[in-house]
């Protein structure tokens, strides 16, 4: 909330309705002066599902966002992946509330069908309120607003969405990020796959971010950075463009993807630094995006060009290893050394080459939990766990 002199102005108004219900009475408890206007800095649910509980009809409220508004999600729809085209869900929600590393969005007991989730996963439930779409739109890089007194601009930041924009207070130096900036490295990927990000317009949004030289930052997501706006922006661009320019280097001299993962390995003095550890990003998953973008699938070794199909690679390995049964043993073993991940790959075989056998689902969902809760990255951590507990449905349930 901006306080204005004549009114307010609320930016991202968040996830539930009920939520943002919550929120506007303890904003009232510090002004009673009415909205004049909400601001989207993109287009995911989380940022705008909650817009009615802020909207009192025919009172003049300006909703503002870039002409692109819900680009996204349109891409997504267009590519007929809307609802996402995978079977665990990265952000949790298939996860029991015990099992799951939040990412700060809760599920509530109903929303809108179609609306977008946390980082723009697609719900599926009812509602019957529904987001409050634009009133005001802008296609230029940068305006200027005088609202109830408060003079600020809205400036064209793509990055985690195309539609992204950031809010700049001149007078007070705040910097409203949106998601460009949150205290975790930065989703450059989100593994669902329903969307591409460009980290190198992300790096030029976070400069100009840079250059306004602000005070303050306030991200889309995590408490605000008070009084050191420039330094962590700066930290926050250099880390994303010393993983792009590493990868890209690397990708020169015939590295695969799994190789660029260590050779474009944070510095020590980013490295350390708490905001840009793999909380929600990820530097690996930031690599390997930017090698798919750039050079596609193949990663320049010749046996991917001439790949068998899984089964027959499992079948290769059982011969190996003398039959699926001394598979099985092996993973058993491995579990029992404390290697969960190897336990998981030659589990893996044996699903497939017996895929009526619960055991071998049995272990590997074992194995998927002990990998999953060792897994500081959250979405990578949900997925994990959500494919454990669905091997362990299957091996249980039939599922």
């Amino acid at each position: 909330m901006i306080i204005g002199d004549d009114g307010v102005i609320i930016i991202d108004p968040g996830q539930q309705v009920a939520g943002a219900r919550q929120v506007r009475a303890e904003f009232e408890k510090i002004t009673d002066l009415p909205v004049r206007a909400i601001i989207y800095t993109h287009g995911h649910g989380d940022h705008v599902n909650g817009s009615p509980a802020f909207h009192d009809a025919d009172a003049g409220i300006e909703v503002w966002a870039r002409s692109n508004y819900g680009s996204e999600a349109a891409r997504v729809n267009a590519a007929g992946l809307a609802g996402g085209a995978r079977p665990s869900n990265t952000q949790g929600f298939d996860l029991p509330l015990e099992q799951r590393m939040g990412v700060g969005i809760a599920i509530p007991p109903q929303r809108p069908v179609g609306a977008q989730m946390s980082d723009g996963v697609q719900a599926a439930q009812v509602q019957p309120e529904q987001p409050i779409q634009p009133t005001h739109t802008f296609s230029e890089d940068r305006i200027r607003l005088d609202i109830a007194g408060v003079t600020l601009d809205l400036v064209a930041a793509p990055g985690e969405t195309a539609d992204q924009l950031y809010v700049w207070l001149p007078e007070q130096r705040v910097v409203f990020a949106g998601d460009n900036f949150y205290q975790s490295w930065p989703n450059t990927y989100p593994l669902r796959g329903t969307a591409r990000r460009s980290i190198r317009d992300w790096i030029r949004s976070i400069d100009s971010m840079i250059r306004e030289e602000p005070l303050h930052v306030v991200g889309g997501h995590t408490t605000p950075m008070l009084g050191n706006a420039v330094e962590v922006l700066t930290n926050y661009r250099d880390a994303m463009q010393w993983v792009h320019d590493r990868t890209i280097e690397g990708a020169k001299q015939y590295m695969t993807p799994d190789e660029l993962v260590e050779y474009a390995a944070l510095p020590a003095h980013l490295a350390e630094l708490d905001y840009l550890a793999d909380y929600y990003g990820s530097v690996w998953g930031t690599v390997r995006d930017i090698y798919a973008q750039d050079l596609g699938w193949f990663d320049g070794d010749p046996l991917n060009l001439h790949r068998e199909n899984p089964l027959k690679q499992s079948q290769r390995m059982a011969d190996l290893a003398g039959g699926a049964d001394v598979l099985m043993e092996k993973a058993r073993e491995a579990m029992a050394a404390d290697d969960p991940l190897g336990a998981a790959q030659l589990a893996q075989h044996v699903i497939r080459l017996n895929p009526d056998d619960p055991a071998p689902k049995l272990l590997m969902a074992d194995a998927l939990t002990v990998i999953g809760e060792r897994t500081l990255n959250a979405p990578a951590r949900n997925y994990t766990l959500s494919s454990a507990n669905r091997y362990r449905r299957q091996a249980t349930e039939g599922e």
